[in-house]
């Protein structure tokens, strides 16, 4: 660790439906784990104690496990180990904030400076800590239910009046709410009617070590794809939020304009199915089965960063085609990597996308407008190199160390304000 300068000792971060220790791109982990992770390694190296709190999900889960020196994960046993789904996690609330409230108890008066919650569940828990301890409360919507609840995909179900109200609370109780970016903020402040003053933006980011650009021929050499092939790589978890089947349509509209590009074509989607996405699990097969396009699409499992990096790598362009994003992690990592990203013009990806630089953005859920992007992109090498250098550019200016440098900006002024606010009464 190094000297610590920040003032801040010890934080408590709150991840409840989710542990930064689970493989994300299933179930219920994605890029929060990934921020969450990322950014608590970061600020113990900047010599800052931190312990998450998140629910057990298994019997053999350990009281404690360590992420990194400095950074204890607390598994909170709360409700059935096991078969949970984030929609039913509202009645634990209480025993996830009773476990919480004990581990505290446990420890010296004043042990953490801070609570940093991180989605509106973990803002339940939080705002109850905050009040308990006498800390501010730092919170990260990370989605909101109002914003995806005014862009569903077709048959998508809607966020309930429960989970809006939360938010609501979270965003009342918080001394600083943390948006991905300008976008969010304003979202925080015009449809929850957040107090702008206390709406700070921090743009997530990349692990600019792993991340990189690397031979496209020995990246698809290692997965056995050929090396004139066409790769559309889709990583996320499966469910229609992320809209995975708007690129499998778009691919059956591509060979339905270039049918001798069959031979060549590969749909890579990388995840596993989560939300209400487990509902229907083989609803994609189904598709591709149904377009005809089943012989060029490849499921992937969720895999290792290491993995995911090579599919990066051998990927011609990566597709977000989400219908909601709050910023968009997989763009980024794609990015880093040196492959253009084709993403819905949604939320956070314009921020994450540089258009007509590292990328492309449409506007729509039309299969017709995807193929038309996707093609324009890998029938033009001379864009594709321009776009390739672009989004390695980009993506330089995201790393997490920005990010934790201006998190930890915000947990100071949470601070000075919460004292401020005290020594006035």
């Amino acid at each position: 660790m190094t000297n610590n300068a920040s003032g801040l000792h010890r934080i408590a971060i709150l991840s409840v439906h989710t542990s930064p220790l689970h493989q994300p791109g299933t179930g219920d982990s994605g890029g929060m784990n990934v921020y969450v992770a990322e950014t608590a390694k970061r600020i113990a190296a900047r010599g800052i104690e931190v312990e998450i709190f998140t629910r057990a999900t298994s019997l053999s889960d350990p009281e404690f496990s360590e992420l990194a020196p400095g950074v204890l994960v607390r598994n909170i046993p709360a409700g059935p180990f096991e078969g949970l789904r984030k929609e039913d996690l509202p009645a634990q609330l209480c025993a996830v904030t009773a476990g919480v409230l004990r581990a505290e108890a446990a420890k010296n008066e004043g042990f953490y400076d801070l609570v940093h919650s991180h989605y509106w569940l973990s803002g339940q828990v939080g705002w109850i800590a905050q009040e308990r301890w006498g800390v501010p409360l730092v919170h990260t919507m990370h989605t909101m239910a109002r914003v995806k609840n005014l862009t569903l995909a077709q048959g998508d179900s809607p966020e309930p009046a429960i989970r809006e109200i939360g938010e609501e609370q979270v965003v009342i109780a918080a001394d600083r709410l943390v948006a991905n970016t300008h976008a969010e903020a304003k979202e925080l402040i015009e449809l929850y009617h957040a107090d702008p003053n206390r709406v700070r933006v921090v743009h997530p980011g990349v692990d600019l070590e792993l991340f990189i650009p690397g031979s496209e021929n020995a990246a698809r050499s290692e997965l056995g794809i050929a090396d004139d092939a066409i790769v559309l790589l889709f990583v996320g978890r499966i469910q229609p939020l992320k809209a995975p089947d708007v690129l499998i349509e778009a691919a059956a509209e591509i060979l339905k304009r270039n049918p001798g590009l069959r031979s060549r074509l590969v749909v890579a989607i990388c995840g596993g199915p989560s939300g209400s996405g487990l509902e229907q699990p083989d609803a994609l097969l189904t598709l591709a089965n149904e377009l005809g396009v089943s012989d060029v699409v490849q499921f992937v499992p969720p895999t290792s960063r290491a993995k995911l990096v090579k599919w990066y790598q051998a990927a011609t362009v990566c597709v977000v085609p989400s219908y909601s994003e709050s910023f968009g992690l997989v763009a980024i990592e794609a990015q880093a990597c040196g492959t253009p990203v084709i993403a819905a013009r949604v939320g956070g990806l314009p921020t994450a996308v540089r258009e007509g630089i590292s990328g492309v953005l449409v506007d729509g859920h039309n299969a017709n407008d995807w193929a038309e992007s996707i093609l324009k992109v890998v029938s033009d090498e001379p864009l594709q190199k321009r776009l390739t250098a672009g989004a390695i550019a980009h993506a330089s200016h995201f790393g997490w160390e920005d990010t934790t440098d201006k998190l930890i900006s915000v947990y100071q002024e949470a601070v000075a304000s919460s004292k401020a606010r005290v020594h006035s009464k």
